[in-house]
Formats: structure tokens, C-alpha cells, sequence
């Protein structure tokens, strides 16, 4: 194993920029130093294989070769490529990635799973999956305030160039993005031409949203589901360095689970706040996020918000329900008996929104590895409804776009086994020149249509700011009065 300790920096987008833009670079960004919750970010690029799922066809390049061949289930592909590779430990150094896959794994890979109607329009056009395997990855720990450069050796390109890996991050940043002005990042990526041009656009409008609200209102009453998440996407054309853009957003909104990357057909900026799956040492953790209020400007309308859905039956049942559902799916490949919950309904609070946040816990079994547990949960239960199935069926059926990466999830598989991952929620798709984000929410027997609405637009809030800074025009639709978010005038 090679490694190297470089000089720690507290904003690791610093040490980011030196690859940011190359090819299948990757930052797994905790959202320090401004957040609250994160502790480690990874950095990567060069991979010497990707994996990219393509209307159940794969593409895997190596070597400058690519392989082009059917493929039917994507985590399959995945489990035998990473069969090949051992690891080293990386305990030595206390830390959760040395090597292995880091991408993004999208919702549409559920097709894969289970049998969907096809009647939602692929607007993004993007795979289904990206996987890149990495050989090597620049590693900071906030609480330790310690970064180390690491390899596992497997690619052997890696032992020529390591010097001059090391080099590259511990030479001083000649330019940071801190001392970027306003201007500059605005001239680097804009949201361009006319008012109508630059105005977002989503896909339901209220009279749209109700529509399909009532028809869940009805799925559920007919005894279909007891809960299903219904999204709606926005978009906005845009020009220019999707980076800059990205570091506005983690200044904006910092999360525990956010990532940006640089991909050959799209860039990625993930907002994040939810946890998936987490593997460590066999210990298996997920961490849904169900229930939602928005911020208030002021402290004590903030504090009431904050104990309304604390004190929420309705939200801490549709939270329970969802941590049923992942119990259930974890136990799919955990150890029997091995399955938990140590944490009901606690409340995280975020720069637009409280959430309440439930942990469930398990022993990944002796004969399963990390890509089965995936597979075995896989989209998240928090962002689909349940049952699982009709609630995707029902997705299918009412949203008009295909969700692409929303709602799938982001993060690394180690080649020790050990694994993290988000749900893609607040995540921004930047491709042929257009942003595009979703922001949905569970409806359950009890909701109210113009809440629920509101949600949507409270949860978006963060990327709408984005997008307003970099001179988008927002109609507003949010009718929380209290929302201390609302876009003001750039």
C-alpha cells in the first residue's frame, strides 16, 4: 500500500481543484467546514476501469479498450469486477477509503430489478449507472485534521506517477476559489438570455401536482400503498464551469453526504443530507430521512417549526413506515437477529429545512458482501414509498420524467468491502446545457395537498438560491409564509 501524508487544509475543495477538471474526477465532500455532520471527504480521478450501464447494455473501458456488451443486472457486473482485487487494510490509518468504485448508481437502475411500465420521458438521457474504479484517492479527516494520498497498487501506472501525485496536492494552490470574487464566478457559469429563457421551469404545475395528488389519495384509500413520493423536476438552461457552480452551492447549503463529479456526459452537484447504506467491518447502517419543516428567519418561529414535527404523529408514522420498509430490506442480507433500531425520529437541522432522521443498524452476513446489500435495497425505500413496487409503479405512472439519478444514490465501494452511500436527493444534473433537479416528498392517507406542494418547494429552495444567483428568474410557489428562504432579487 502506498501512502503519503500531505498538509491539511480545512477546505478540502481546495485540494479538489487541482483535478476537478479531468475526467471521472470525484469529490465525496463532507461540507466542511461549514457543515455540521461530516467528517471525511475522498477525492479521486484517472480511474483505470468504468463501468457505465446503458439501456441494459454495459461499457467497460480499460486500458484505452472498450468492451461493449448486454448486461442484465449492473450490481452483478459490478461484484465481479471488484471480486478481482484484494485490499489492504486501511485501519492503520483510520480511514474509510484507500481504492476501489466511487460513482453514482441511478433510480432508473430499478428496471433492472423489478418490471416498470415505461410510460415517463427520459429527458436527461443519461446511464443508468457510472461507476469508476479508482487505484488511488486523497483522503481528508476533519476530526483528526489529517489528509493522507493513498494507493491500493493495483493499477500499475499508479507507482510511476506517484511522485508526482504527491507533488500536485501538497504544492500550494496558486489560485483559491475563496478569493473569487462574485463577478468572476458569475461570469464562469450564468443562467443566460432572455426572462423567459432564464426562468426555471418544473414539469408539474399546482393544477398538475393536485391532479396526482389525488390520484395517491386514491391508491392508497383502495388499499394499493400507504405511501408513495411524488417528485416534480425543475430545469433551466445554463452555460459555463459546472464546478464554480457547485462551490456556490456547498457555500449556500452545506451537507453531511455532498459530491461533485465531473463525468464524461454530465456533471453531478450533490446537496445531499441523507445517508443510504454504510458498510464498515460488517456492521451495516442506513439513516432514512422522513419528515420535514421548513427554517424560519426568526429564532423562535424557527424553535416552534423545529417542534411542531418533533411533537408530529403523522410525520413519525410516515418515518416508521420507512424504517419498517428498510428493515426489511437490510434483513435481506444481514445476519438474522442482527437487525436494529438504536434511533427513532431525531431531529437534524439543515441551512432550509429539519428533518427527523432514524438509524437502523445490522450485521452484514458472512457470505454476502456490500454490492448484494445494495442490490437488496435498492432504490431507497425513504424516496420511492411502500409497499416498494406499487410505489414505483405509481411513481411511473404519475411523474412525467424519469427520474434519472434522483433518487438513486452516490458513493464508494471499497475494495475492502467497506462501503458509504447517499440518497441522491438535492442533487443537480448539469448536461447539453440545462440544470436539472427534483424535489419530491412521501403522501400518505393524512396529507394535505398544498402542504405537501409546499414541501417540495421548501426542499428545493437551496438549488433555486443556486440558480437565482447565477441569474435564473423564480416564480416562487412555496405559500409558507414563514419560509426564510424565499429567493430574493440577485
Amino acid at each position: 500500500m502506498l501512502k503519503q501524508k500531505l498538509n491539511y487544509v480545512p477546505d478540502s475543495s481546495v485540494l479538489f481543484e487541482k483535478i476537478a477538471h479531468e475526467e471521472w474526477a470525484i469529490f465525496l465532500d463532507s461540507g466542511k467546514p461549514a457543515g455540521n455532520y461530516g467528517r471525511y471527504d475522498i477525492m479521486v480521478a484517472r480511474p483505470f476501469i468504468t463501468i457505465t450501464i446503458r439501456n441494459h447494455r454495459a461499457y467497460v473501458a480499460q486500458n484505452e479498450t472498450t468492451t461493449s456488451f448486454l448486461e442484465d443486472d449492473p450490481f452483478s457486473l459490478l461484484k465481479r469486477v471488484m471480486a478481482t482485487y484484494n485490499s489492504h487494510s486501511n485501519n492503520e490509518l483510520n480511514i474509510p477509503f484507500s481504492g476501489g468504485a466511487i460513482g453514482y448508481f441511478g433510480y432508473d437502475l430499478a428496471r433492472y430489478l423489478e418490471v416498470l411500465a415505461e410510460t415517463a420521458q427520459d429527458a436527461a438521457d443519461m446511464p443508468e449507472m457510472s461507476i469508476g474504479i479508482y487505484d488511488w484517492a486523497v483522503v481528508v479527516d476533519h476530526d483528526e485534521q489529517t489528509t493522507w494520498l493513498v494507493s491500493q497498487g493495483h493499477d500499475p501506472s499508479t507507482k510511476d506517477a506517484w511522485q508526482d501525485l504527491c507533488h500536485l496536492f501538497d504544492e500550494p494552490s496558486p489560485v483559491s476559489h475563496l478569493g473569487m470574487s462574485n463577478s468572476s464566478a458569475k461570469d464562469s457559469f450564468k443562467v443566460d438570455g432572455s426572462k423567459l429563457e432564464r426562468t426555471v421551469c418544473s414539469n408539474l404545475d399546482l393544477a398538475d401536482y393536485s391532479a396526482a395528488f389525488d390520484r395517491i389519495k386514491r391508491y392508497i384509500i383502495e388499499g394499493d400503498c400507504y405511501q408513495v413520493n411524488l417528485a416534480q423536476r425543475f430545469s433551466v438552461k445554463a452555460q459555463g464551469d459546472a464546478w464554480v457552480a457547485y462551490k456556490k452551492l456547498r457555500e449556500i447549503s452545506p451537507a453531511p453526504f455532498m459530491a461533485y463529479m465531473n463525468l464524461h456526459q454530465c456533471q453531478v452537484l450533490s446537496g445531499s443530507p441523507e445517508r443510504f447504506l454504510q458498510v464498515v467491518n460488517q456492521h451495516v447502517e442506513t439513516r432514512p430521512i422522513k419528515g420535514t419543516r421548513t427554517r424560519a428567519a426568526d429564532a423562535v418561529q424557527d424553535a416552534l417549526n423545529a417542534k411542531e414535527l418533533v411533537d408530529s404523529l403523522k410525520d413519525q408514522a410516515e418515518n416508521l413506515m420507512i424504517v419498517d420498509l428498510l428493515r426489511n430490506d437490510i434483513s435481506k442480507n444481514c445476519e438474522i437477529g442482527s437487525v436494529k433500531t438504536p434511533n427513532l425520529f431525531n431531529l437534524q437541522s439543515f441551512v432550509n429545512v429539519h428533518h427527523l432522521v432514524s438509524i437502523v443498524t445490522g450485521t452484514l452476513s458472512a457470505d454476502k458482501t456490500s454490492i448484494d446489500l445494495l442490490r437488496g435495497c435498492f432504490p431507497g425505500g425513504s424516496i420511492t414509498g411502500a409497499p416498494k413496487l406499487r410505489a414505483m409503479q405509481i411513481i411511473e405512472e404519475l411523474e412525467p420524467h424519469r427520474r434519472g439519478l434522483y433518487c438513486g444514490s452516490i458513493g464508494y465501494i471499497g475494495f475492502d468491502g467497506n462501503m458509504d452511500t447517499n440518497i441522491a436527493i438535492r442533487s443537480i444534473v448539469y448536461a447539453n446545457n440545462e440544470i436539472s433537479f427534483y424535489a419530491g416528498g412521501g403522501i400518505v392517507a393524512d396529507s394535505e395537498m398544498l402542504k405537501e406542494y409546499t414541501e417540495t418547494w421548501d426542499k428545493a429552495a437551496s438549488m433555486l438560491k443556486l440558480m437565482q444567483y447565477f441569474g435564473a428568474e423564480i416564480e416562487y410557489h412555496s405559500l409558507n409564509p414563514n419560509n426564510a428562504l424565499q429567493p430574493t432579487a440577485s
